[in-house]
C-alpha cells in the first residue's frame, strides 16, 4: 500500500512475475493481472484484513497484517 496514490482505495499485490493493484471495498483487480488460484487467495486475504485495510488507507498509519494461513 502506498499512501500518496489515488483513489479508490487499494492495494499492490506481487506474485513471482505478476502484478495487481486490488480495490480494498470490492476486492477485484484494477490493474494487472494474477492467475485465477492467486488472485482467489488475495481476495480470501482482502476480506479478513478489510476493515484494518481500510483503516490503515484512511489513517496512513501502515502496519503488517498476517498472511492467510
Amino acid at each position: 500500500m502506498y499512501f500518496d496514490e489515488h483513489n479508490p482505495p487499494h492495494f499492490h499485490v506481487r506474485y513471482n512475475e505478476h502484478r495487481a493493484v486490488m480495490s480494498i471495498r470490492s476486492l477485484n483487480i484494477i490493474e494487472g493481472h494474477l492467475p485465477a488460484r492467486v488472485r482467489g487467495l488475495v481476495q480470501e486475504w482482502g476480506e479478513l484484513h478489510r476493515n484494518e485495510l481500510m483503516s490503515m488507507w484512511e489513517s496512513k498509519d501502515f502496519h503488517k497484517l498476517d498472511p492467510l494461513v
